[in-house]
């Protein structure tokens, strides 16, 4: 999402859906907005329990690090099965975010404790990046956590499953492609007869 320059800006549980196979889907992107580079932004938005303290500030702001804070706050809920900021009272709630005044149960290992308090860091700049979480020990015990860094349409090839994209090509279904065309409609995402057919091979195969 990132990579497309696009920042979600109200990312929180309720905005986090999940399929048949357990993969998140990220929902309701009324309040998300574009940038380039590092163009900040300045509209204060979202959900005040998960707004970032620089955007709680009325500070211009960079949205990906905001984003981070807001997915830190998922994790903390994740974890200890509340919010780290909460309040009744609207100006109380926002002290307690410019400050990060909270705790953190005794319940929580010593690795993800620093885990969420390097994402929940006031400082933007100094707040953990995407990177820097994956590389952390605790997201790292998980050995068959596979990197889905991302791919942009158009520039980054679309992974190919050879083994059922072969499948799909031993039915003779289309005689005039052969694997290597197939696989390269495939990779530019076109919409056809051939990549339906793998799609729905892919499909089936997952199920």
């Amino acid at each position: 999402m990132h990579k497309l320059g696009i920042c979600h800006r109200d990312l929180k549980p309720e905005n986090l859906l999940m399929d048949d196979y357990n993969n998140i889907k990220i929902v309701d992107f009324g309040l998300s907005n574009t940038y380039r580079g590092d163009e900040t932004l300045k509209t204060a938005c979202g959900s005040p329990c998960y707004a970032a303290p620089e955007m709680v500030a009325g500070k211009q702001y960079r949205g990906l690090p905001a984003d981070i804070w807001s997915c830190g706050v998922i994790l903390y809920a994740m974890v200890c099965g509340y919010l780290p900021f909460e309040d009744p009272k609207t100006n109380v709630l926002y002290k307690k975010i410019l400050n990060a005044d909270y705790s953190i149960p005794d319940f929580v290992s010593e690795e993800c404790k620093d885990l969420i308090q390097s994402i929940l860091n006031t400082d933007p700049v100094k707040r953990y990046t995407v990177e820097e979480i994956k590389a952390h020990s605790w997201y790292k015990q998980i050995k068959n956590v596979k990197d889905y860094s991302g791919i942009i349409i158009g520039t980054d090839p679309i992974p190919v499953d050879t083994e059922n994209l072969q499948t799909v090509m031993d039915k003779n279904i289309f005689e005039k492609n052969n694997f290597v065309a197939a696989k390269k409609q495939i990779e530019q995402n076109r919409h056809n007869g051939v990549t339906t057919a793998y799609y729905l091979t892919l499909k089936r195969f997952i199920r």
